[in-house]
Formats: C-alpha cells, sequence, structure tokens
C-alpha cells in the first residue's frame, strides 16, 4: 500500500489530463456537424475505450476542415 501512495502525486496530473482531453474532445465532437473518416458514433468510441490517445486521435485526424 506505502508504494502506491507514493505514486499518487504522480498520477493524479496524468489522470487530469486525460479526463481533461477527453471532455474537450467530446465537446469538440457534439459540436461539429461532420467528422472525416468514421461517423459521430464512431470517434466517440475511440475516445472514450482507447485511453489517453484516443482523444488525441480524434484532434488529429477526425475533425473535419469544416
Amino acid at each position: 500500500m506505502e508504494v502506491i501512495k507514493q505514486y499518487i502525486p504522480y498520477l493524479i496530473p496524468i489522470i487530469l489530463i486525460e479526463l481533461a482531453l477527453l471532455i474537450a474532445a467530446l465537446v469538440d465532437l457534439v459540436r461539429r456537424a461532420h467528422t472525416r473518416w468514421l461517423p459521430k458514433w464512431g470517434w466517440a468510441l475511440v475516445i472514450l475505450f482507447v485511453n489517453f490517445i484516443g482523444p488525441i486521435i480524434y484532434f488529429v485526424a477526425g475533425r473535419s476542415e469544416e
């Protein structure tokens, strides 16, 4: 248990960054009319289930230029 306690200060910022990326990507997805390569529900699955990198993939590849 003490081993876990020593890593908590390092894990909290990573978890907060992941949560912020997830929320930002989902908000952006909802506001967009069109996406590239996948339908909106497909991008929602990528954002939710591909931890940490899913929102980054969406921002790089999924956003349409409109």
